[in-house]
């Protein structure tokens, strides 16, 4: 042991690049390194440092630091960094020994020193103090129901306003008897609410609560600290654990509500959806502090993929924090409780974490509370994660982590208070891993000693947070042991009243200026979907968005391919008149931007665009600074929002679809980098986009933007598997497009914000046709006429067509080119530019005009792949024959001439 060394101890070389930063600059060191240096550098008249970097020991000088004393800062510092490891924060077993490396031999240190004074003491705030004392401190702070895990948080005014918040605050925090007795009356809620459930709904799912009902009183102190700093507003997204239980006890939802949804006796009402179990739904509310501040809450709804809900809860803190509170991030906060396997389990945890200080993303720090229970449904935690905690994702962002004892509920009232005041005052995330139990098996019908036998032989003999807290407020003389009985009789009353249909009075829920916004949209008809609204705009708005994009600051110096690329916009809008892919689709964000909407665009390199077509942000050759064209229209009212994401799909898209539940003003839009590329954020797609409306009745306008077309580029970036989003279009729920012009892209863009609706806009958008010299339109399509559902082939004459070709997308120009080139006239080409809801009036219309003609579906994509089986379903009128490649189980081909050879056998059968 005389050999071991850490980084902190008195190792020469450490202590000499320490000194080496102290000297450069003071401030970057640890402050008790800080002091240390100090008084050395004092005493270096007498005790000067060595050549070979080793300090002297001046033990018999008043004014040295001695050996000792190193060694005790070194304890010191120890604890400050692994004593968590130590504290005891296990309420039903005993901790894992995962060395923490504190025994006094580590340090050179015994028993005989204990007795010894040490200037040290002052480093912790007790003065000049024996070890002894030091370390009964140490102990006292460090090791008790609370495990703080924070020095690796680099930031030095957060690290030392963590210090003297847990070194000072904690020792002197001592609730009033107030406080105790509203923290005991929480207590009291959450475990006779869930005992209450227990023996009236006997086997019935509820993801019961017990064993972490601590969450109660943990979520109130929240909401209450951050009233009292100025929140005005908080968003919860939370699993199907304790659900039931916060919307009563926190949201102040009825219990008359809740008990019919248990009684079966909520009517569903099927015309405004299919709904969702009670343990999924979202609810809001508005409620009052004990200090009289008025708070809004919301719980988002969710599906049962666990942390899926986390950047949904994200996007929507930061649509409202851009809104309805001008960016002041302090007065809207997100909290996200987390199950232990969960947030170990799922890499959305870390893509959101990751996110959070993007300047894209930010929302001003999350709260993050994990209800430990310590078993993912029946798997230990030896089995659920490699890292010691599950919370040691937080690293990644030096954000700070408080491991606390459930069944100390002052204890956990102290972290999350002290979580508040650190979120509200730097805007970062911070960490609350209650350590706690599961009482029941993952759900009430489950037996949990099929796997852990052990544990919970344990936990059936334990008492709950309440009997534990309640017996120790006793011991304190804090209450009289009759008030704990009478509350839990009184509030047995209460339920029992409400369950026999006694109401209840809320208050009286006044809605947001957005929430106001959502109200005056209606739901969609089925006649809405027959044509598309005028989405026109005046040449005014034109020519400001040109110029807008066409003019540079000032002394601004753009690349040379910049330059070109201005001279052709400028053509464009003022010379020919003829606009390409990205002229009509800048033309579209530039008049919402006029209109006074809010248009927000993300995804992996979207200001450039993955195909280079975009360039809506322009950098200075020399100094590389940005410039956002959309930003400077005259008269726009909002900036052009535009972000390159992260490298991720599944978080990023959650976050967009969040932002656009928010505001229904805001044209929300997530670009795919390639449209197989959204494969990673299916569960988005699957659990959210496309059933929200009919699980939750909350519309949403997201759009996405899935670059697709077979062009030889291999399976992994041809095809945005458009199948995937057909097979789940049902009841107009969403769009489904693939759209061949300028024009129309244009017109769906604008229709998005046009409609009295909100929908899901789904875009196969194209590659190669960016720079395709046919896929362009003329200027006056955009100041007039609406979005085309189907565009008819007005090269040809009914009477001499003998075979009409319905297509999607990038092929048409394929066909198109082969008709040209063949002086075809017998072949008429129909774009279908929305799959759903398929257009079968329109198509209709135009096919009766070819009686004698055969008709084909085209489609590039393999047969079993793309448009057909759905075109089949949704269009059964006409008997249409399928041309396409063969059934595959990849999307392409990887070889180019392989790719050229099955493209030119389409078109062939095509004019055959």
């Amino acid at each position: 042991m005389d050999n071991y060394t850490y980084l902190s101890n008195a190792d020469p070389k450490a202590l000499e690049g320490l000194y080496q930063q102290y000297q450069s600059n003071p401030e970057s060191v640890d402050e008790g390194w800080r002091k240390f240096f100090e008084g050395f550098e004092f005493a270096q008249g007498d005790y000067p440092m060595l050549p070979n970097g080793q300090a002297t020991s001046p033990s018999s000088s008043s004014s040295g630091i001695s050996d000792k004393e190193v060694q005790v800062r070194n304890l010191i510092h120890a604890y400050r960094t692994r004593a968590h490891l130590r504290s005891k924060t296990n309420p039903v077993r005993e901790r894992k020994d995962r060395k923490p490396i504190l025994d006094l031999q580590y340090f050179n240190l015994s028993d005989a020193d204990l007795d010894t004074e040490f200037i040290s003491g002052e480093e912790i705030g007790i003065g000049k103090a024996t070890l002894r004392k030091i370390i009964e401190t140490l102990k006292y702070i460090y090791e008790g129901t609370v495990g703080f895990e924070y020095m690796s948080v680099r930031d030095p005014e957060q690290l030392k306003w963590l210090r003297e918040k847990i070194e000072k605050d904690a020792l002197s925090f001592n609730p009033s008897t107030d406080q105790r007795k509203r923290i005991l009356s929480k207590l009291n809620e959450a475990v006779v609410f869930e005992n209450f459930l227990h023996t009236k709904y006997l086997g019935q799912k509820r993801f019961s609560l017990e064993g972490g009902e601590t969450t109660i009183p943990a979520l109130d102190a929240i909401i209450n600290k951050g009233a009292e700093l100025g929140l005005e507003e908080v968003m919860i997204g939370m699993a199907h654990r304790g659900r039931l239980n916060v919307l009563a006890n926190i949201m102040g939802k009825t219990y008359e509500q809740i008990f019919n949804e248990f009684e079966g006796g909520a009517t569903p009402d099927l015309t405004m959806g299919d709904g969702d179990v009670k343990y999924h739904l979202g609810f809001s509310s508005q409620i009052e502090t004990p200090n009289g501040k008025k708070i809004e809450l919301k719980l988002a709804p969710n599906p049962s993929h666990l942390e899926a809900v986390n950047p949904v809860v994200e996007g929507f803190v930061r649509a409202k924090g851009d809104e309805e509170y001008n960016r002041d991030r302090s007065k809207v906060m997100p909290i996200l409780i987390h199950g232990d396997a969960a947030a170990a389990g799922q890499g959305i945890m870390y893509e959101v974490v990751q996110m959070s200080n993007l300047d894209g993303y930010f929302t001003g720090g999350t709260i993050h509370f994990i209800i430990n229970n310590q078993v993912g449904f029946t798997t230990d935690f030896d089995d659920a994660r490699s890292s010691i905690y599950s919370t040691d994702v937080a690293k990644i962002i030096d954000a700070p982590v408080l491991h606390v004892n459930g069944d100390d509920p002052e204890a956990v009232v102290f972290c999350v208070q002290f979580a508040v005041e650190y979120r509200q005052k730097f805007n970062k995330d911070i960490f609350v891993d209650m350590v706690c139990y599961r009482r029941h098996g993952h759900n009430e019908s489950d037996e949990p000693k099929f796997t852990q036998p052990s544990l919970y032989n344990l936990i059936s003999k334990h008492p709950n947070p309440r009997e534990v807290y309640n017996k120790k407020l006793i011991e304190k003389g804090e209450v009289e042991a009759a008030l704990a009985k009478n509350m839990d009789k009184e509030f047995r009353a209460t339920l029992q009243d409400r369950l026999n249909m006694v109401k209840q009075k809320p208050l009286p829920y006044t809605y947001q200026p957005l929430e106001e916004e959502w109200r005056n949209l209606r739901r969609a008809t089925p006649e809405d979907f027959e044509s598309s609204p005028e989405t026109g705009i005046s040449e005014e708005t034109i020519q400001k968005v040109a110029k807008a994009l066409t003019s540079i600051p000032s002394g601004f110096k753009p690349i040379k391919q910049i330059e070109k690329q201005l001279k052709q916009r400028k053509d464009m809008f003022f010379k020919d008149k003829m606009l390409n892919w990205a002229g009509g689709e800048l033309l579209a964000y530039g008049s919402l931007l006029v209109d006074g909407k809010k248009v927000r665009l993300t995804g992996q390199d979207v200001q450039r665009g993955t195909f280079s077509h975009r360039h809506a942000v322009l950098r200075d050759l020399n100094t590389n600074e940005a410039h956002n064209s959309l930003n400077h229209i005259e008269g726009a009212v909002n900036d052009f929002e535009i972000y390159n994401s992260l490298l991720s799909e599944f978080g990023v898209m959650g976050f967009e679809f969040g932002y656009a539940m928010a505001n229904p003003n805001a044209l929300t839009i997530w670009e795919a980098q390639f449209g197989d590329f959204a494969n990673g954020a299916q569960v988005m797609i699957d659990q959210f986009l496309s059933c929200s409306e009919t699980k939750w009745q909350r519309m949403n306008g997201l759009v996405l933007l899935l670059p697709h077309g077979y062009e030889g580029q291999g399976p992994e970036h041809s095809n945005a598997r458009p199948e995937r989003y057909l097979q789940l279009s049902a009841e107009y729920n969403m769009i489904v497009a693939n759209i061949t012009s300028p024009a129309n892209f244009f017109h769906a863009l604008r229709r998005q914000m046009t409609w009295e609706f909100r929908k899901p806009l789904i875009v196969m958008s194209p590659k190669s046709l960016l720079r395709n010299p046919k896929a362009v339109s003329p200027l006056d399509d955009f100041t007039k006429g609406s979005f085309q559902e189907v565009i008819p082939d007005t090269s040809v004459t009914a009477r001499s067509v003998k075979r009409v070709i319905l297509c999607s997308g990038k092929v048409y120009f394929d066909l198109l080119d082969r008709k040209e080139k063949d002086k075809r006239k017998d072949v008429a080409i129909i774009r279908i530019e929305q799959l759903h809801p398929f257009p079968v009036a329109q198509v209709n219309k135009i096919l009766d005009k070819f009686k004698n003609a055969e008709y084909v579906w085209l489609q590039e994509e393999p047969e079993n792949m793309g448009y057909w089986n759905f075109i089949q379903r949704a269009y059964p009128e006409r008997q249409l024959t399928l041309i396409s490649r063969k059934a595959s189980a990849s999307p392409a081909t990887g070889y180019a001439k392989v790719h050229a050879t099955e493209q030119e056998e389409i078109i062939n059968k095509a004019f055959a």
